[in-house]
């Protein structure tokens, strides 16, 4: 697979950001033989020091290609990346991939899904903690081991000082996921984005992994991303919500107004999928018709009309133009055709009755 080089902006060509992260019209674009994949397609946010925002959709809605791109992982041969990522006042899109690299792991961080692949087979648990330590550090390896066995101690490792020379493998996927949090934290980074951390896991091992990334957030001041399928994990950690479908943003909303009174039809029905444990509940859970559409073939006008059970009431509108995102309340947007009288009351009659 072949690409042209990234076309982005480069930093000062827009207003000064007033955020601590700020993302704005980020399109990651891939070449392929069978056309272009536009896996993010003009995503706007921000987030705060000490806020978490949980990014949450279907899988190939955009969610780690948007996290991956934040932290500057894509190969800029094959991708196209373009927009703007202001990190504390740094715009990193038009940042050389030193300039990158040298912010990644000291002032931003990632949790990987899988731990076991993401951190390397043949090296202990405490020289990848070290390596990772002493790149942005300059210290001898044995005060960077010292601060290693230190790290897994923060995270819930017993005997860590003993720990710090096992293998991966020889780790619980608790563990595991233990050691990843405190690779990752090993430089006190500023940002940390923490993609499906909990996907393979027990629930009780859940339980832990979350209450250790609030606790270390809460300590460390840090500005929190959550990518994950599970609406539970997002009502149990984010501030806010964004709502990714076919590479966009289709709901922004605080935790509270997004379970409550959400403005997306797809919301719903993320809402209407989620088990439900707090109350009895008299209705079989509602799953969205259809599958995800192709990221090379999106649908026209709003993506979403092909699986939309109100897509009729806007007449050709669904199939022809696309909902811009648009703020509704304070601190709310959505992007959606049909009135937002009439989205309320389908709400309110129709959709939270059910849940």
């Amino acid at each position: 697979m072949t690409g042209t080089a990234p076309t982005a902006q480069t930093a000062g060509t827009g207003d000064a950001p007033t955020a601590f992260l700020e993302v704005r019209d980020l399109k990651i674009h891939f070449p392929t033989d069978d056309g272009l994949v536009r896996s993010v397609d003009g995503l706007t946010f921000q987030l705060e020091r000490g806020r978490t925002l949980g990014i949450v959709g279907e899988s190939g809605s955009g969610k780690s290609v948007t996290s991956l791109g934040i932290l500057g992982l894509h190969n800029r041969r094959n991708a196209n990346v373009s927009g703007e990522i202001w990190l504390n006042g740094k715009e990193l899109v038009g940042s050389s991939e030193a300039e990158v690299r040298r912010l990644r792991g000291r002032d931003m961080a990632m949790i990987f899904q899988d731990p076991l692949s993401a951190m390397h087979p043949f090296y202990t648990v405490g020289q990848q903690i070290i390596e990772a330590y002493r790149v942005h550090n300059d210290v001898s390896k044995q005060v960077a081991r010292k601060h290693a066995v230190d790290m897994l101690g923060k995270v819930g490792i017993p005997k860590p000082d003993r720990r710090v020379d096992d293998y991966p493998h020889q780790f619980s996927g608790g563990m595991r996921q233990r050691a990843m949090i405190a690779m990752a934290l090993s430089c006190d980074p500023e940002l940390l984005i923490a993609d499906e951390p909990t996907t393979a896991l027990d629930v009780t091992v859940q339980a832990q992994i979350l209450d250790l990334i609030s606790d270390l957030q809460e300590e460390f001041n840090s500005a929190v991303i959550m990518i994950t399928h599970d609406l539970g994990v997002v009502a149990e950690l984010s501030d806010d919500i964004l709502v990714m479908y076919a590479g966009r943003c289709v709901e922004y909303a605080s935790v509270d107004d997004a379970f409550h009174r959400p403005l997306h039809p797809y919301t719903w029905g993320l809402l209407g999928s989620m088990p439900r444990l707090d109350r009895e509940r008299s209705e079989r859970l509602l799953p969205i018709e259809g599958s995800p559409p192709s990221l090379i073939n999106v649908p026209s006008g709003c993506a979403f009309h092909p699986r939309c059970p109100y897509a009729d009431l806007n007449g050709d509108k669904s199939t022809t133009e696309r909902p811009e995102l648009v703020e509704v309340e304070p601190g709310h947007k959505a992007a959606c055709h049909l009135p937002l009288d009439r989205r309320r009351e389908i709400w309110a009659d129709e959709i939270r009755p059910k849940l």
